[in-house]
């Protein structure tokens, strides 16, 4: 598989100053994409990988809350220089407007922004970029598949059928611009009470059943932890404060899993 991955790096252009992409991606907002790419980003980092995070969500990025971050990039007037947090390095245009700014952008805007980020950031020796995808099929998506090397795509979805329609859309869209999905994980699957039961709040099989459908890989399932939301709001992500969580773990695996596959 390895030899395959290499095969095809001379048919698109690699990001600069990078070896692999990792583009997580949902097609429905509010499925925990975000999160999972800020705490898959540090797990990475944790078993001994170089990172770079790149938040492509031009009209909501999340990363500058999600880090804690409030600077602005350096910029030498051609390019910009990412900004390091907990060792990773990190892009967003979140860091170049105001937290309340809405982007009002019409898709030739958006299509050139993202060319900026993959092209004029001064990404330096990373083993992986993580890409936070915007939710959709839209400009972003097909900019990326298009035109720029995407090693593999994650596919987050919650359980209930609401949001697997809007996935299954999503999976179609990267098969027909073929593009490696690496597999879908089920993000929020259930809720651990104190009576040490089980509740599926938003329904149970329904990612796993979709990725049989489609002949994916099921990639696990992560439950609702209120830890998680509580760190993400403090601009800590879990598997950075809280490498020993039963969350973090589960990041750290798939961290491993990601690892073995590429390097």
């Amino acid at each position: 598989m390895k030899e395959n991955l290499h095969q095809k790096r001379f048919q698109k252009n690699p990001i600069k100053g990078t070896k692999f992409t990792i583009a997580i991606s949902s097609a429905k907002g509010g499925v925990g994409k975000s999160t999972f790419a800020t705490n898959l980003a540090i797990a990475l980092k944790q078993i001994g990988c170089k990172v770079g995070l790149l938040d492509a969500d031009i009209y909501g990025p999340s990363l500058p809350k999600l880090f804690s971050i409030k600077g602005k990039p350096e910029s030498d007037g051609q390019n910009l220089k990412p900004i390091l947090k907990y060792d990773i390095q990190c892009m967003s245009i979140g860091f170049l407007t105001d937290e309340q700014t809405p982007m009002i952008w019409r898709g030739p805007m958006v299509t050139s922004a993202i060319k900026t980020f993959a092209q004029k950031v001064l990404w330096r020796d990373l083993d992986f970029i993580i890409v936070d995808m915007p939710p959709g099929t839209g400009d972003t998506q097909l900019t990326f598949s298009q035109e720029i090397i995407m090693d593999g795509v994650i596919i987050i979805s919650t359980p209930q059928e609401i949001a697997l329609q809007d996935v299954k859309r999503g999976i179609k869209m990267f098969d027909k611009l073929k593009v490696n999905i690496i597999g879908l994980i089920d993000n929020m699957s259930h809720f651990t009470g104190d009576d040490g039961k089980k509740y599926p709040i938003f329904g149970e099989g329904g990612v796993k059943k979709t990725a049989e459908e489609f002949q994916k890989e099921f990639l696990g399932e992560i439950p609702i932890n209120p830890d998680v939301g509580k760190q993400g709001d403090m601009g800590v992500p879990i598997v950075e404060s809280k490498p020993d969580h039963e969350i973090s773990k589960i990041y750290l695996g798939l961290a491993k899993k990601i690892k073995s596959t590429y390097l």
